[in-house]
């Protein structure tokens, strides 16, 4: 019983945290993106 309630808090936990840090790799890859367009125009 407790297995099963442990599993449940895990997967809710799992997607909880995909949908927080999805925004901020979204961000990461923004400026990732920018800063290295700038460093190649730059060279």
């Amino acid at each position: 019983m407790f297995r099963a309630i442990a599993d449940v808090l895990r997967q809710i936990g799992g997607a909880v945290a995909t949908v927080v840090t999805l925004p901020f790799r979204a961000l990461a890859r923004l400026f990732g993106g920018a800063s290295g367009s700038t460093r190649s125009r730059r060279a």
